[in-house]
């Protein structure tokens, strides 16, 4: 993907960052911001498949986010640039939903039982985690992700997601109630399926 100035930012495959600066670039804003997103990279790239659930689409949102980002460089860099590019992000994910509403996920039920039992260990834990958050609404996944995943105060994420801070107490804590709710209907029929073998 390029961007204003000659820099171009790829993401490749296991979260390896691939850059080149063009002969027109501004030296000192991409030395910045390279030191920036490879440092940020790994973090967003984490917030956004929880996000939304989905690798490739996460990779888009990382991408997304960063390219904002450079965009905003000068006024991003001032703050917190990656409290700016977690707001960019969690937006990019809102636009995307509002445009493609009818995204269809896999129904936690409907993945296959063999699928479920290989999981094993912590990546068990991840997978029902991920599959709890999807099931969340987006403000209250986002709130969530935000607020307990990536241990921001709730003042910070009300800030970066334009929210009240009762509106983000609320979402937070039935988010909360939702996803506990969730988890121990899915440890439930885990434990039937284990006895019924």
């Amino acid at each position: 993907m390029t961007v204003t100035g000659g820099f171009v930012a790829a993401i490749g495959e296991g979260d390896e960052v691939v850059l080149a600066v063009g002969a027109g670039a501004r030296t000192q804003r991409d030395v910045e911001f390279t030191a920036f997103m490879v440092d940020a990279q790994p973090a967003l790239a984490r917030t956004a498949w929880l996000l939304c659930g989905d690798v490739h689409r996460a990779e888009e949102l990382v991408q997304h986010a960063l390219v904002r980002t450079y965009v905003a460089w000068p006024r991003a860099r001032e703050g917190d640039p990656i409290a700016y590019a977690r707001r960019v992000l969690a937006n990019a994910r809102i636009d995307h939903w509002r445009k493609h509403r009818r995204e269809l996920l896999t129904e936690p039920h409907e993945v296959p039982a063999r699928e479920r039992a290989s999981v094993e260990g912590s990546h068990a834990e991840r997978d029902a985690l991920v599959r709890a958050l999807v099931q969340l609404s987006p403000q209250r996944r986002r709130v969530v992700v935000l607020r307990y995943l990536l241990d921001l105060p709730e003042r910070q994420v009300a800030d970066e997601l334009g929210l009240s801070l009762g509106a983000v107490k609320s979402a937070a804590s039935r988010g909360l109630a939702h996803l506990r709710r969730i988890l121990a209907n899915e440890t439930t029929t885990t434990e039937t399926l284990k006895e019924e073998r």
